[in-house]
């Protein structure tokens, strides 16, 4: 047998992506996955970077790895903490053989790192590489790289770098590659598709990307939309796919807080454009994260949160404590919010919005939906994304990797439970 790989991913969505763009790389190279690192030749850990508690996990399992492997493999650091913080890691981390910034051909090569903080977007983008056919019944496709906005807390585009949009025949090609059921579109900045290319895209061209990746993908789903770009176009062709479900990139309500944040929109704005997507499509499903404790957060802004929260009534939320991050406008803001405060309002939104999310559970029990079984005995509908919602429980005999019609007969908190009919 030739050499053998094990590739560990930290983080979101778009980094599942970049692993499988490097996963369809080895193969091409001739190497063969394991599921044990101590068998492989080759250890991969794409890191994640975007908060304090994400770059802790990042370390740690770097060093877990680093025990595991077997005498003679080597230990290669790749992803957001290896662009951000080459030198860096490569100093602190001398358990490490390389660290590669995004572009760097991973390979058995004595240790190098990687200068990052002014470093060109690499020729070899992760974008366009290969990928091998989808694991299970749904696959995340990126469709850009790197971002424009220049949002308060966050420092993705000092790293990850402008907007880099896709070819639309290329996001095609990889969606037939993948032979997956589900196709979920992913990029730092999704709505934004194209508006770096207007003359070859087309300004706004996220719309005809949904539609061409809907004639082909049974399902098509779209994470990270941010609100001011949320057109009625836009709202048109999401729901033409069949999965009305919208992820909306809020981040708070508070007009004054989000001006902070150099974010755009309000509270009566997104529960405005809340309700129109109601109307057109009752069936809807709503995600959103919010910040709690960003610099100059009052008792006020935090109300107008609850307040918001109770009203919008969403399906799914994420709440996340903010975090300082070097090199972001917001490091330089006064104001900051005491941490047990920042907790005592995390679980207050977390409760509300538990109860929220049970209650609209609760109200599909004796529903008939469509399910896409993604293992035996677990699937989910239109209303719950992959990895981050709840899912429905439907008896084993359904086949996986296919489409069924289920009765709800049940609901626990996030999770529904559903017989077949």
């Amino acid at each position: 047998m030739g050499q053998r790989f094990y590739v560990e991913t930290l983080g979101c969505p778009k980094n599942q992506v970049d692993s499988d763009k490097l996963i369809g790389t080895l193969l091409a190279d001739g190497m063969t996955p394991t599921d044990d690192p101590g068998k492989a030749d080759l250890v991969v850990v794409n890191t994640c970077a975007f908060i304090d508690e994400a770059r802790k996990e990042s370390i740690d399992t770097i060093l877990a790895l680093d025990d595991q492997r077997k005498v003679g493999g080597k230990l290669v650091v790749t992803g957001c903490m290896a662009e951000r913080y080459g030198d860096e890691l490569a100093e602190a981390l001398p358990e490490v053989d390389q660290v590669a910034g995004f572009g760097v051909p991973v390979n058995l090569v004595k240790k190098r790192s990687i200068a990052v903080s002014s470093a060109p977007i690499p020729t070899l983008d992760l974008l366009n590489l290969p990928r091998p056919k989808s694991s299970s019944p749904w696959a995340y496709v990126k469709i850009a790289e790197g971002c424009d906005r220049n949002c308060g807390f966050c420092a993705i585009p000092s790293f990850r770098g402008p907007q880099r949009s896709r070819d639309i025949s290329s996001i095609l090609d990889e969606v037939e590659q993948l032979e997956a059921q589900e196709i979920v579109l992913v990029a730092q900045d999704l709505a934004s598709y194209g508006k770096d290319r207007p003359t070859e895209l087309g300004a706004g061209s996220i719309v005809p990307l949904v539609r061409a990746v809907s004639a082909t993908a049974a399902w098509t789903r779209l994470l990270y939309l941010y609100p001011s770009d949320l057109s009625d176009e836009l709202i048109d062709a999401i729901c033409d796919t069949g999965v009305p479900y919208f992820d909306l990139s809020l981040q708070h309500v508070s007009k004054p807080l989000l001006r902070r944040m150099r974010r755009w929109g309000d509270g009566g704005r997104f529960l405005q454009r809340i309700a129109d997507i109601r109307h057109r499509e009752p069936s809807a499903a709503f995600r959103s994260n919010f910040i709690v404790g960003y610099p100059g957060e009052t008792e006020e802004d935090h109300d107008q949160l609850l307040a918001f929260v109770e009203a919008a009534q969403l399906d799914w939320c994420g709440f996340f404590a903010y975090s300082p991050e070097e090199g972001t406008y917001a490091m330089e803001l006064d104001g900051a919010v005491a941490p047990t405060l920042m907790h005592e309002r995390l679980a207050e939104l977390r409760e509300m919005q538990d109860d929220i999310t049970a209650r609209r559970r609760d109200e599909l029990i004796g529903e008939t939906v469509t399910v896409l079984v993604d293992s035996p005995g677990e699937a989910r509908s239109t209303r719950e994304a992959p990895e981050i919602d709840g899912v429905v429980e439907v008896p084993s005999s359904l086949a996986v990797g296919q489409f069924h019609e289920v009765r709800i007969v049940d609901a626990m908190g996030p999770d529904l439970v559903a017989d077949s009919l």
